[in-house]
């Protein structure tokens, strides 16, 4: 923290805090389009909403410090945030992207930016060694989650940012599910960071928006020009809403892990479950690469059921449990996602990358964590009835 030597402190007092013509210790909602100016080629600094706004700025400002990065800047949405990084480049480029990634990222690749002659490919990025060999002339960066969504692979952050900066190539890290306190990419050497700040940022379900911060003045201006050229960004009372959700965001997930690792440890002992994906578990893939990198495993977890559960049924016995989608809510959501967060990557894909049909994400929430296993045991229970 530039300012505060504690997260937790930053979480609340960092950016722009307060407002210094009242007192007000909350940024106003500056609800506005436009700006008078004092005459031509004379303005207080603000002209029109879209460039910039004083909300959405103190928004950007915390990002950027929470994240340890030069600038940050807030879309409409997660989606938003990540098309504006692709907006950087061009015409012949390619993009790495791990092996499992949200579904929207593969989607808005294979879909709208091939369209421009942005390609793609889908690369182990765990095994550091194999993915030197696929980078190519025409690789221009390496875009990653860690963990990854939905089987929660780790990635070394500093060792893939450190091939990306040795082939030249830009290091991009999705830490949505993760959040600058648990960990923090550009101190691990990543050139920039996304956060669908609809999930853990937010923290209730009542917004979509989307964080970048960059660790370069450069990319900074790029991305400041594509922010006001393309403008897809978020408007003052989601940049407002999302302030006040940051604020609790070290005491929320606190509680969210630790209701995660005792409810992965409870799935991990359960007869009925074939595999929990988790990585705070000691077992887990990259347990010690994430040990090293982040601050605990999080609170996402997905499992699969042993062959002779019913899933659909599992999903219609929850409670307290809610099917959708989304995730990073104080309430416990669960979804399948090869129909739902990953449907639109091909079935033959998902099956390479073991995204299967029978794989169960879980966002474990805050509520009393008895409840949430005996919504869980009663479910997988009643899925397991002839």
């Amino acid at each position: 923290m530039s300012e505060y030597h504690n997260i937790e402190s930053a979480l609340i007092h960092g950016g722009i805090y307060g407002d210094p013509h009242t007192g007000a210790v909350n940024v106003p909602i500056y609800q506005t389009s436009t700006y008078e100016q004092h005459g031509l080629g004379n303005n207080t600094g603000w002209e029109y909403s879209r460039t910039g706004n004083p909300t959405r700025a103190a928004l950007e400002a915390l990002i950027a410090e929470l994240e340890s990065g030069k600038a940050g800047f807030a879309f409409a949405s997660g989606m938003a945030a990540i098309t504006a990084v692709l907006s950087l480049f061009d015409t012949g480029d390619k993009v790495i992207i791990s092996s499992n990634v949200y579904g929207g990222t593969f989607r808005v690749l294979d879909k709208v930016f091939n369209h421009f002659g942005i390609g793609y490919s889908i690369e182990d990025t765990t095994n550091i060694e194999l993915l030197e060999t696929k980078i190519t002339p025409d690789v221009k960066a390496i875009l990653i989650e860690s963990p990854a969504n939905p089987l929660l692979t780790i990635t070394d952050i500093a060792a893939v940012s450190e091939l990306a900066h040795k082939h030249q190539l830009l290091s991009i890290v999705d830490n949505t599910f993760m959040t600058p306190y648990i960990q923090r990419p550009i101190e691990l050497g990543a050139d920039i960071v996304v956060h669908s700040a609809t999930k853990y940022l937010g923290g209730h379900s009542d917004l979509v928006a989307g964080l970048v911060v960059v660790n370069d003045e450069t990319l900074a201006q790029r991305l400041a020009f594509i922010q006001n050229s393309t403008g897809g960004v978020a408007g003052p009372f989601d940049s407002f809403l999302l302030i006040r959700g940051i604020k609790t965001l070290g005491v929320r997930l606190d509680r969210h892990v630790d209701n995660a690792e005792k409810a992965a440890e409870h799935l991990q002992n359960h007869p009925a479950v074939k595999k929990v994906y988790y990585p705070g578990l000691p077992d887990a893939q990259g347990y010690e690469i994430n040990k090293r990198q982040a601050k605990n495993g999080g609170a996402m977890i997905s499992f699969e059921l042993k062959e002779n559960y019913n899933i659909k049924t599992f999903f219609s016995s929850l409670q307290l449990i809610a099917l959708a989608e989304s995730l990073g809510g104080v309430e416990s959501l669960v979804c399948h996602p090869a129909s739902m967060t990953h449907a639109s990557i091909p079935y033959e894909v998902r099956q390479k990358v073991g995204i299967t049909d029978g794989l169960i994400r879980l966002s474990i929430g805050i509520e009393n964590i008895d409840d949430i296993l005996s919504d869980l045991d009663r479910a997988i229970a009643e899925s397991g009835e002839s």
